[in-house]
């Protein structure tokens, strides 16, 4: 199984950028599909973002699409998630995910067997 370590959180004004950080260890982000969700203080944990594990192809909600862009670094056993735009409702506990399964992505959750401790993301309006 494969251990995931988070960074880049932080503080941010509405409208500045922020990018997240996923280390893999233990096996290759190569052998996962990848991912991130988030959860904000009394709100239901929400799918992000997602990049399969063998085509690249990438899957974003709705709510941040055109402004977070997930990618992988095989070299540094690394995924991130850039986000642009932040706004206030982005805030959040933002928690790397890895999942073997190779078609589609799974916005329950359920099909991702590691998950990372998770990073704090807080935007300002």
């Amino acid at each position: 199984q494969v251990q995931l370590v988070e960074s880049g959180g932080g503080l941010v004004q509405a409208g500045g950028s922020l990018r997240l950080s996923c280390v893999a260890s233990g096996r290759t982000v190569s052998s996962y599909s990848m991912g991130w969700f988030r959860q904000a203080p009394g709100k239901e944990r929400d799918f992000v973002a997602h990049i399969s594990r063998n085509t690249g192809r990438t899957y974003y909600a709705e709510s941040v699409k055109g402004r977070f862009t997930i990618s992988r670094d095989n070299a540094k056993n690394t995924v991130y998630l850039q986000m642009n735009n932040l706004k206030p409702e982005d805030t959040a506990v933002y928690t790397c995910v890895a999942g073997t399964f190779l078609l589609g992505y799974d916005p329950s959750g359920k099909n991702y067997n590691s998950w990372g401790q998770g990073t704090q993301v807080t935007v300002s309006s």
